[in-house]
């Protein structure tokens, strides 16, 4: 098999995809994280400041999930197909709570009625909880496995049988994740009461996330023995879960020095961090079949051909860098604190 700087090229597009999905996880998971938070302030202009927050980059962060999603199909076809309709109902409702949320956004202030904005704004907090939610599902049922026939079909019930109580506890522990990302992210555009407030969020959004994080790791300890395989013969991996345990001990520590800017960093490093390790538990393989392991989609019977992957890395080395340009102007031109008047963003 061909190889670039001695990596093959279905690896160098297993790379690709893991940091591009990586990337919207971080930039939208503070979207989802505030959203969530919606609901929690009780007045209207708090509600207005926070929407404002995240107004100008929401759109953009989505640009990562949608270029995500076209590596996924052009680079592991085989895949991205079974994957889709595996899980079907969680991908619509995803669809559909992605458009909700979006329209919310943008319908919200268009008439001044008090039921009108309520009802936006119940539909954008629910939304931003529910994708969320729906995208640690689908992490839950990609680590946990899916009935596979020999030709890589999904052979399952389907409808309702993702939710299983390992996804159920990836989906939960996801959102309280994005919640304590989000929170700190609306403490770096607040301030005054509203940021005072949202301080008392984050102290439960942190509580929130430890408790679900601990919960989920020991049920996947204990009932997922898959999982430690990988750390079992290479020991040397288990500098990642210390690494993400670090990174997680320091949230706390800097919010409480009130470093807001470098917590954001370690909610983006943790996040980061425990994509690495789905991929350590992933690699060579994309989506496990459970129980007959010899029909897992790995990432060589699901790629596509080396010279389709060949072509498609220059793209992605021409575009990479734009979109990260791109990314950088926008937070680069809203930066700063919200505030609720008509001059301000």
């Amino acid at each position: 098999m061909e190889t670039l700087l001695g990596i093959d090229y279905p690896t160098w597009w297993f790379l690709v995809v893991g940091a591009l999905f990586s990337g919207y996880a971080i930039l939208d998971g503070f979207d989802f994280g505030a959203g969530a938070w919606h609901m929690f302030f009780k007045k209207n202009t708090s509600r207005e400041t926070a929407l404002k927050a995240i107004d100008p980059t929401w759109h953009g962060n989505e640009v990562w999930l949608v270029i995500g999603g076209g590596t996924l199909f052009a680079g592991f076809p085989v895949f991205y197909g079974t994957l889709f309709s595996a899980m079907y109902t969680p991908f619509i409702l995803f669809l559909l709570f992605i458009i909700f949320r979006g329209i919310s956004i943008k319908f919200r202030n268009m008439e001044d009625m008090l039921w009108w904005r309520r009802m936006w704004d119940w539909s954008y907090s629910i939304s931003s909880i529910m994708l969320a939610f729906l995208l640690g599902v689908v992490l839950g049922n990609i680590l946990n496995g899916m009935p596979l026939n020999e030709n890589y079909e999904y052979v399952g019930r389907g409808f309702f049988e993702f939710l299983n109580p390992f996804s159920i506890l990836v989906g939960v522990t996801s959102l309280a994740l994005f919640m304590m990302h989000g929170a700190i992210y609306l403490l770096l555009k607040t301030e005054g009461k509203l940021f005072d407030r949202i301080q008392g969020f984050l102290k439960k959004g942190m509580a929130f996330f430890i408790l679900a994080y601990l919960i989920t790791t020991s049920y996947g300890f204990l009932y997922l023995d898959h999982l430690l395989v990988v750390f079992e013969e290479n020991k040397i991996l288990f500098i990642v879960p210390l690494l993400v345990f670090l990174s997680i001990a320091n949230v706390p520590r800097l919010a409480s020095k009130k470093k807001y800017g470098w917590a954001f960093i370690f909610t983006s490093i943790t996040i980061a961090l425990l994509l690495v390790i789905v991929a350590f538990e992933l690699y060579p393989r994309l989506l496990l079949s459970n129980p007959s392991i010899e029909n897992s989609i790995t990432i060589y019977n699901a790629a596509a051909s080396t010279k389709t992957l060949k072509i498609m890395m220059g793209f992605v080395a021409i575009g990479g860098p734009l979109v990260l340009l791109y990314s950088y102007f926008v937070y680069r031109t809203f930066w700063g604190k919200v505030k609720h008047n008509q001059i301000s963003y």
